[in-house]
């Protein structure tokens, strides 16, 4: 069983039992996949075994890649373009025609990230990103447009939209907003709140249309150590982040690190770093 996939925000992951078969056709389905919900209490037992590209999921099932490149080789990698876009589409034709939303998300303590999505999902893409607050600026007609002010407030700050603060209200070096988080920094927040100071100075004199907080339902009193594995009771996900307990240890786990791993049945054996409350 090899895991090709995970899910956010509900928080699972998707297994297949397919194996690469050269004698079926290009893109035929060599399994079926099979979700597997990270409900909090969920106990899961897995040893990692060997890791190889994940293939590709589709609805009637998954087509396997014996391909050693993990999590995805360079045929079934893909790239969302969008991500790049600073309003200059990078398609062969535009097509974000419908509202997007422009936020500002807070990850734990002071990290402030601006971002865009259509705007029907704004709340989704903020817990699928594992965000503790946010605020969503303004909506525009499209994709071009927002990813144009995106763009201009990742470098010069929210001055755009904060239009009457005086240069003493403003936070120096455009507001410290980043247009990108990786896990490794959200997994350094967790257990931590969210500076509420720093929240604070960055929307002095910023109008926007709503708010919002998250409770991801961990109450972690300290940083969980950061590990691959798939072996402990779930305490629940915070976007892509999957938090175990294992022998009296909390691990945060990136779910893609798990991604074209094969499973074996059995607690994991691996010497893991313990935190020092499991020695209380």
């Amino acid at each position: 069983m090899q895991v090709v996939g995970y899910d956010t925000p509900s928080g699972a992951l998707f297994v297949s039992d397919g194996d690469p078969d050269p004698s079926a056709p290009p893109g035929s389905p060599t399994g079926e996949v099979d979700r597997v919900a990270l409900d909090p209490g969920t106990d899961l037992s897995w040893r990692l075994g060997d890791r190889r590209c994940a293939g590709t999921v589709h609805d009637d099932g998954h087509v396997a890649c014996g391909n050693a490149t993990a999590p995805y080789c360079d045929d079934h990698r893909s790239t969302w373009v969008c991500a790049r876009c600073t309003g200059t589409c990078l398609k062969d034709e535009m097509d974000c025609f419908d509202d997007h939303a422009i936020y500002v998300a807070a990850f734990a303590p002071d990290v402030f990230k601006v971002g865009v999505t259509r705007e029907w999902r704004l709340d989704t893409r903020l817990r699928e990103q594992g965000a503790d607050r946010a605020i969503h600026l303004q909506t525009v007609d499209d994709g071009r447009i927002a990813r144009e002010i995106e763009s201009s407030i990742a470098a010069h700050g929210l001055e755009r939209v904060r239009p009457d603060a005086s240069p003493a209200v403003a936070p120096p070096d455009a507001d410290g907003l980043v247009d990108r988080v990786r896990v490794p920094t959200k997994v350094a927040g967790l257990g931590t709140a969210v500076d509420d100071d720093a929240w604070d100075r960055l929307l002095a004199g910023v109008d926007y249309a709503e708010s919002f907080a998250f409770d991801y339902g961990l109450d972690l009193t300290e940083r969980p150590v950061a590990e691959t594995l798939a072996t402990g009771t779930v305490v629940g996900t915070k976007g892509r982040v999957l938090v175990l307990e294992n022998a009296g240890t909390t691990y945060a786990v990136d779910m893609r690190d798990l991604v074209g791993y094969e499973l074996e049945e059995g607690a994991s054996e691996r010497d893991l770093q313990s935190s020092l409350g499991a020695f209380g």
